[in-house]
């Protein structure tokens, strides 16, 4: 006999389970070696393997939405957006699941002499206690649509420990009708595959982080090889901010 839930994390840990073994994409419990596979080679072409940042963070400090302050990047991977940060003055911590992307990223601050902390951690869980808030930016691109729907309760409890007040929270993630999944929440479950990270509309995004308010919420520009930012318009950005009174 096995009764193993009391707890919400308990009920999280068995839903995780459903989705073995794709379960180390987004936890720590399953190690990373999907994750570290996938950085192995650093000359694959990937789009996001390149060093340059995405076009609508460049493009929201350019316009004055964010500034200089504590910044979480969420999935750095090789840690293109954590430079930029650094670069533009912020103070960083960056978080992967995967030891080979973060020595990769730590390959390229020294390379540049940036300053940014990176953690080898799974950020959702509350034993990350490296990633103290409150932070002004947390930036994601590209882990949120690799979470199961149950971990954006995870998720959110990471905003609402971390995020500061007055904060701002941006997003790069797939876009419905461009890339990944459309299977409902609930048949996920049933056939226990994400197919490669979820899509998501503006309208869902707006559901979800009901508790912050839209700055800004349009598709990733396209940018060509050349270009000094990273851009696939198969991605929806968004930039939320963390009101007191919303």
């Amino acid at each position: 006999m096995d009764r193993s839930i009391r707890t919400v994390d308990d009920v999280l840990r068995l839903l995780d389970g459903l989705f073995a073994p794709e379960a180390d994409r987004w936890t720590a419990d399953c190690g990373s070696s999907w994750w570290d596979s996938f950085y192995a080679d650093r000359s694959r072409p990937v789009p996001f393997f390149v060093a340059k940042p995405d076009e609508n963070l460049v493009s929201y400090l350019d316009r004055g939405l964010i500034t200089p302050g504590r910044a979480l990047d969420l999935g750095c991977g090789p840690g293109r957006n954590a430079l930029h940060l650094a670069a533009a003055g912020f103070t960083v911590d960056a978080v992967d699941l995967s030891p080979t992307a973060i020595a990769w990223a730590k390959d390229r601050a020294r390379e540049v002499g940036a300053e940014v902390q990176f953690h080898c951690a799974d950020a959702f869980t509350r034993t990350a206690t490296d990633l103290r808030g409150p932070y002004d930016l947390i930036y994601d691109s590209g882990c949120f649509h690799h979470l199961p729907p149950h971990r954006r309760i995870s998720y959110l409890d990471l905003l609402d420990r971390l995020l500061a007040p007055g904060g701002h929270f941006a997003l790069a993630c797939f876009a419905a009708g461009e890339m990944g999944s459309e299977v409902p929440d609930a048949d996920l479950y049933r056939h226990s595959g994400l197919g490669g990270g979820l899509a998501y509309t503006p309208d869902s995004l707006r559901w979800i982080f009901f508790h912050l308010r839209e700055v800004e919420l349009r598709r990733m520009r396209d940018e060509p090889p050349e270009a000094p930012r990273f851009g696939e318009p198969f991605l929806w950005t968004a930039l939320f901010c963390h009101d007191a009174h919303v």
